[in-house]
This record gives C-alpha cells, sequence and structure tokens, in this order.
C-alpha cells in the first residue's frame, strides 16, 4: 500500500498505555505479525519493539517507538510508549501524534500506577481509549474485577462522560487473538483490529494547508545524520523541497528535505511526498530539536511548544578522582562528561543539565531514580567513567511554604510480610490508602509515600518479602514537606589502605557486618567495602595476609567458607549511599567511597 496517497480517513494513529509487564510489546509483535508484514519464512524475535539492550535486559520500554501496519484499506499507526513514570517525557511528546488509545490492563492485577500516569495524560489530551484486558488465559485471571478497576480510576481521573463509555476487548497477547466477549472464539486478533478503526477517530488534519510538522522523536544515521520523527498535522511535505522551520526561540531557519520516509512494519519505506493525518520521518535538518515545527517556508507558522512535567530528582556527575581514575574507562575527563551530558537533552526531554561553579560537576535532574539510572548505565556502556552523589528530591517552595514530591506506591506482598511492610512505611512517613487481600495468600497495599521516603525502600521490600514482592509507584503530586526522616541505615566498613582484598582479612572481619566485595578484589583507602552492623562507619584492614610458619595447625586442612557478599548493583548502589557518599561508575565496576578520601583515612 503507498501510505503517502492514503487519506487522512484511511489512517488511524493510536497509542498502546499499559505498565510495565502487562504484555504490551508482547501484543505489538501479534499484531506485526498477523497483519503479514514478515516472510513465511523469516525469523523474528520476541518483543520486537524493544530494540534498545537495556530494554530487552530489564523487559521495560525506556523509549517510544512507532511502528505501522496494514489493515484491509486502512494503514493503522502504532506508537509503543513506556510503562513507567520515570520515561514520562517520552510519554507527554508521542501522544500529541495520536488521536487515540489502546489501555491494556492485566487480567489478574487491573490498572497499576504507571497506569494510572500515562492514561491521565491521555485524558488530559482528550483521547478516548480503547481498554483490553490482557492474560485472560491465566489461572488468577479475574476479567470483570479488572475492568471495574477501571472504571474506577477513570472517575477517579476525572474522565468525561464520552470517555467513560470505553469499549472493551478480551485478549491474550502471547497466543496471539483478542475478543470483544468471553465467550466468543479464541482465534486472531481481527476484533482488535476492527475496534480500532471504528473506535478511533481519523486524523482532522487538512492537506489545503500550509505545513505544520512537529518534531517528536529524534533518530540518527551514519549517512544522513540526524532524522526527525514527527505526525504531519496540515498540508503535505515532498522530498527535495524547501521548507522552514521554526525554532524553540522564534527563529525562522529554512532546509532542504534530503529524505522522507514513511513507516511499513518495523522499516522505513522511502517516499517522494506525504500528507496531513501521517507520521513520517525527514532528514535534512541537523539542528531539529524536540517540539520544533516544520513548516512552509512561504507561510511558516509555530504549533504549540511540547509541555513536559518538571524534574522531581536530581544528582551530581563529576569528574572520577579516585586512585583508581582512568584505568577502565575510554571517556574521563570533564569536557568529554560536559558533551555527553549536554548532547542527552537534545532527546531527553525531561532531562535537565546545569553547569556548577566547579568545571568538573555537573547538576543533573530527571523524573526519578530509574530514568537517572538509565542514563547512568547508558553512559558506562559508552565507555564512560565517572562519579554520582546520591539522589536529592527537588523542593518547591510557593508562598514561602516549602513542598515536596509524593508518590503512590503500590505494593503486592505475601499475607506474613505485609505487617513489615507496613511498620517499614510507617517510618518512612507514608500513609495507607487502602489494603485488599485476594484470599491466594497475597495482600495488596496502597500508600502515599514522599518520594524521599522510598529511596532504599526496594531493596526492604526483598528482604522482608524473602524476594516475593511486587512493587511500582508513580509520581503522584506536590505536597508540603513531612520534615526530617530518620536514618533508615547503619554505617559502612571502609577500607583502610589501598591493595588487594585477602580471604584472611575478611573471614577474621566477617562478624563486623555484611561485605560488598570478594577476596581479590582491589580497593583503595576511603572506599566502602560492607555495611557495619552499628551505626557509626568503621575502618578495616583488608589487605592484610596471613603470616606463614613451618608450624601446621590441627585444623589447616578445613575448608572454611566466607559469608555470601552483597553485590552492589548500579540501582541498589543508588539507593544506598549517604548524603556524604558517592557511587564510582566505569565501564567494568561499580564502586561506593566515602565523598571524603582524606576524611576516611583519619
Amino acid at each position: 500500500m503507498e501510505t503517502n496517497r492514503l487519506s487522512p480517513a484511511q489512517i488511524r494513529n493510536v497509542a498502546i498505555i499499559a505498565h510495565v509487564d502487562h504484555g504490551k510489546t508482547t501484543l505489538v509483535d501479534a499484531l506485526l505479525k498477523q497483519s503479514g508484514i514478515f516472510r513465511d519464512n523469516e525469523v523474528v524475535e520476541t518483543c520486537v519493539m524493544d530494540s534498545n539492550d537495556l530494554e530487552r535486559e530489564r523487559g521495560i520500554t525506556i523509549l517510544a517507538k512507532n511502528t505501522a501496519v496494514s489493515y484491509l484499506d486502512h494503514l493503522i499507526n502504532i506508537v509503543d510508549t513506556p510503562g513507567h513514570a520515570d520515561f514520562g517525557g517520552e510519554v507527554e511528546r508521542v501522544l500529541g501524534m495520536v488521536e487515540g488509545c489502546l489501555l491494556i490492563v492485566d487480567a489478574n492485577e487491573g490498572p497499576m500506577p504507571q497506569t494510572r500516569f500515562v492514561l491521565k495524560k491521555a485524558l488530559e489530551k482528550g483521547l478516548k481509549p480503547i481498554l483490553l484486558v490482557n492474560k485472560i488465559d491465566r489461572p488468577q485471571a479475574d476479567p470483570h474485577r479488572a475492568i471495574d478497576k477501571v472504571l474506577d480510576l477513570f472517575i477517579e481521573l476525572g474522565a468525561d462522560d464520552d470517555q467513560i463509555d470505553f469499549p472493551v476487548l478480551f485478549a491474550s497477547g502471547l497466543s496471539g487473538y483478542a475478543k470483544n466477549d468471553l465467550a466468543d472464539e479464541s482465534k486472531d486478533m481481527q476484533p482488535l483490529f476492527e475496534a480500532i478503526l471504528r473506535h478511533v477517530p481519523a486524523p482532522v488534519g487538512d492537506p489545503t494547508k500550509p505545513l505544520q510538522l512537529q518534531v517528536t522523536t529524534l533518530d540518527y544515521s551514519e549517512y544522513l545524520g540526524r532524522i526527525v520523527v514527527g505526525k504531519i498535522h496540515n498540508g503535505s511535505i515532498r522530498a527535495n523541497e524547501t521548507i522552514a522551520i521554526v525554532k524553540d526561540s522564534g527563529k525562522i531557519e529554512r532546509g532542504k528535505v534530503v529524505k522522507l520516509f514513511g513507516f511499513d512494519g518495523l522499516s522505513r519505506t522511502e517516499l517522494t511526498e506525504a500528507y496531513a493525518g501521517n507520521i513520517v520521518a525527514v532528514a535534512g535538518f541537523a539542528d531539529a530539536n524536540i517540539g520544533e515545527t516544520l513548516t512552509s517556508a512561504e507561510h511558516p507558522e509555530a504549533l504549540p511548544l511540547i509541555k513536559v512535567d518538571e524534574p522531581t530528582l536530581q544528582m551530581t556527575f563529576s569528574v572520577n578522582d579516585s586512585p583508581f581514575a582512568g584505568q577502565e574507562g575510554k571517556h574521563v575527563t570533564s569536557r568529554k562528561l560536559r558533551e555527553r551530558l549536554f548532547k542527552e537533552l537534545e532527546t531527553n526531554v525531561s532531562l535537565r543539565v546545569e553547569e556548577t561553579d566547579s568545571p568538573d560537576r555537573f547538576l543533573v535532574s530527571g523524573r526519578g531514580e530509574l530514568h537517572l539510572g538509565i542514563l547512568i548505565e547508558t553512559m558506562r556502556r559508552e565507555g564512560y567513567e565517572f562519579q554520582v552523589s546520591k539522589p536529592q528530591v527537588i523542593f518547591r517552595v510557593v508562598d514561602g511554604h516549602v513542598y515536596e514530591p509524593f508518590e503512590l506506591l503500590v505494593l503486592d506482598v505475601p499475607d506474613d510480610a505485609a505487617g513489615g511492610c507496613i511498620s517499614n512505611l510507617g517510618r518512612r512517613r507514608a500513609e495507607m490508602q487502602n489494603m485488599q487481600s485476594f484470599g491466594n495468600g497475597r495482600t495488596q497495599l496502597e500508600f502515599v509515600i514522599p518520594a524521599r521516603g522510598l529511596m532504599g525502600f526496594r531493596t526492604e521490600c526483598l528482604r522482608l518479602t524473602r524476594g516475593e514482592g511486587i512493587m511500582s509507584h508513580s509520581f503522584l503530586d506536590y505536597r508540603s514537606t513531612v520534615g526530617e526522616m530518620e536514618t533508615l541505615r547503619n554505617g559502612v566498613l571502609i577500607a583502610f589502605e589501598e591493595g588487594e582484598a585477602t580471604y584472611y582479612s575478611l573471614q577474621n572481619a566477617e562478624d563486623r557486618g555484611i561485605f560488598f566485595i570478594t577476596p581479590g578484589t582491589r580497593v583503595y583507602a576511603g572506599m566502602i567495602i560492607g555495611e557495619n552492623n552499628r551505626q557509626q562507619d568503621l575502618e578495616l584492614n583488608i589487605c592484610k595476609t596471613k603470616k606463614l610458619t613451618n608450624m601446621r595447625s590441627a585444623g589447616g586442612e578445613e575448608l572454611v567458607q566466607l559469608k555470601t557478599p552483597v553485590i552492589m548493583s548500579l540501582e541498589r548502589a543508588l539507593e544506598y549511599i549517604n548524603d556524604d557518599e558517592l557511587v564510582e561508575v566505569t565501564p567494568k565496576s561499580i564502586r561506593l567511597r566515602k565523598l571524603s578520601l582524606k576524611a576516611a583515612r583519619k
């Protein structure tokens, strides 16, 4: 089908909204396969839309992406949105490209916090959703209870009468079928295709008006340079024509459309022209940024800039100055660090980077720990070596009153762990909103909690629930600050000198606390090697070796096992550190250290 010849009435632009792990990307797999875009003998990976390595490893969608499928004589553009509130900047900019949304909820869990966040943004934009109750083939599924929960959520979010009257479908993305009623035959995805054509409005753009295309996503090609992706709101665009771009500053610059692409499945197809309603990719505008408008050179007219919620968390990125600096990373200088952080601003619209009074430190603000953690992990894999401080919430002062960000936290825990979680969260100034037992040995708890009270709780949740707890949270709003919060962590064990940790020293110090390292790990003075059993910090010499003698001890042949150390992942390290500590990030290592190494040596 020649997508550039389609009228707006033959186009449907739809966003997919779902909580993490509710089957959104698997459902898109089924739609792509059944639309016939793959050859019969083509090997197709699962979760094909998760193209980023980190997305595949973590099983979450981080970057908003779009694909297109043909059904009958229509083109359906599908935008896959992230399910986590930390990537809300991705959500807010792509919802402007669509006229409808597909809300996917788990038939057992119902709507969860991240569903709430993205759905709220969609309702504010006036989008009418189609509800798809997914995973109905699972033993614990209760589709009707899930629908009731969704209805309650719509009312709570202030949806209008038209939005509350949403169509409902039942599906299993893994098995590849959807149906209008539970009693219907489980066959294929045709009912979902039909529902999208019936309930999602066609684009309202006018092909006869001057061109207006808003940049919502940026891509890069080795051959073409920067590629901008967006929906044509009005007018038409042709390859090789000269058009204008209205910058966010209001400045108007002219440029040439070097290449014009449409979407067909997972690939791009080169077009000669495209009209209002189409989502296209345009090459030729090297300085274009998110939110700017490609428009007619004769009648330039900008669309409103994309509004994105402000960051709620900030941390300091600085050049690595530890004794091991420069030994494992490829990019270690402040100039390289600055270039990389400011480059990230071009595509990451919800990130903020500020320079400080030191050329080696930068203040980076984001939407949450996961948002900043993904940036740190991406930079680490690119060969950067640097240090980061403890994440701090961003307070706001309005009319002399101090406000801080609060989050909605939902826990799904074993019944016998509920009391421990409630007690722990009480110390973190959380207020319980709801408690529900499903009779299957599990309890769902709902809290409103200050964002700073959540820091470090993920590890505590895993410990209290013996790894069986499911935790999810999303930004709620800014509320009056709750004041100081008690210290929730013991002191740390600190290395006394530079060298290699020995089995002998670690074994002798086991009664002091829990270690984060193993024998043979290189350490330096001031590096954090474990957690103390007591509240204060303690320095240890863990490089000391056993003195050899010519005497044979009675127990010399016995094999003594060390306790299993706690291995600090990046997220765990960010949650763990205090204000006077840093996380040293290199392509090969994650180390914890004291901010002042000199103080640690005293």
